[in-house]
């Protein structure tokens, strides 16, 4: 028996309804009803009596959801006891804002932060078991049981090689795409971007010729640009940096977008004001005049430093 299956089991018995308990805990109704499922399983007994009205705890599972109550509070008093001592983990998805986690080591000002490269949907988890004190991750994801505040939004232009067919544009459209391959994500690494953004460029009537799965690391990826033949990425403008001999170009119409929150867990009041107040200043330090040039304009090489790793694309 987990401590994640009873706090999923005291959800069900608390809210006497799959539904609300899943969004309490912030997983789907079918996961919730499986891990109550296999709890019952390997207790065997039956923790609750299914009906129209909703689930109602038997005599076993009222027993238990008193031993859940203690057990997960005292899991709780241990947790904040330790993370008083502990360093503070700070999660930042690739491809983040470069100014971002120099923005959020001044807001947190200890020196011995410790900083975490994972990707949105390994972010998620942590975040909510307690495991993690803040993330920066791509939006639109599933928040529910989190705190957020948006951090950073852009408009993804089109990032092609200097030697690239359409690199001597001012714009594009999405019909200039035509032929062209696109460098793009797995999935799992961001399921609410990934498919935000598949669903833009289908409204605007783009397909790529081929998808290719894009590398984790920058240099890998630039790489990808340079060599790959007629192939291009959707990024924002402030993914050119000096020397990468790449290009960006702005849509001239129906341009998706890409958003970045900073999330933390609100079960600690005190840490939750405190991490509030991080992301406040995170949102006011962000550069307001470098992060998208007008339209029409293509994009030079910036000073921006950021992480080694490139966002999902």
């Amino acid at each position: 028996m987990e401590l994640r299956q009873l706090r999923y089991f005291l959800a069900v018995a608390e809210e006497r309804n799959l539904t609300r308990a899943a969004d309490a805990v912030g997983i789907r109704p079918t996961s919730l009803s499986q891990q109550i499922i296999a709890l019952e399983r390997d207790l065997g007994t039956a923790l609750f009596v299914r009906g129209s009205a909703g689930m109602t705890p038997t005599r076993a599972g009222a027993r238990l959801a008193e031993h859940a109550r203690a057990v997960l509070d005292s899991a709780r008093r241990a947790r904040e006891s330790v993370r008083e001592q502990r360093t503070p983990r700070v999660a930042v998805t690739p491809g983040a804002p470069p100014w971002s986690a120099s923005a959020l080591w001044r807001g947190i000002a200890e020196p011995t932060l410790e900083f975490l490269d994972m990707q949105t949907a390994e972010q998620l988890p942590a975040l909510r078991e307690g495991s993690l004190d803040m993330g920066i991750l791509l939006l639109p994801t599933d928040l529910s049981g989190l705190d957020h505040v948006v951090i950073a939004e852009a408009e993804l232009g089109v990032l092609v090689a200097a030697g690239h067919r359409l690199a001597e544009r001012n714009a594009v459209r999405w019909a200039d795409l035509d032929g062209s391959a696109l460098l793009w994500f797995a999935r799992s690494a961001a399921p609410g971007y990934h498919d935000a953004i598949r669903e833009s460029w289908t409204r605007a009537g783009w397909q790529p010729a081929a998808i290719r799965a894009s590398a984790p690391r920058r240099a890998l990826f630039v790489a990808e640009l340079a060599h790959g033949g007629d192939v291009v990425a959707l990024r924002p403008a402030w993914d050119v940096r000096p020397g990468d001999g790449l290009v960006w170009l702005p849509f001239v119409e129906d341009s998706p977008s890409i958003r970045y929150a900073l999330a933390w867990n609100p079960a600690d009041p005190a840490a939750a004001r405190r991490l509030r107040m991080v992301a406040d200043l995170v949102r006011a330090e962000r550069p307001h005049a470098s992060a998208v040039l007008p339209r029409g304009q293509r994009h030079p090489a910036s000073a921006s430093l950021g992480s080694d790793r490139v966002a999902p694309r």
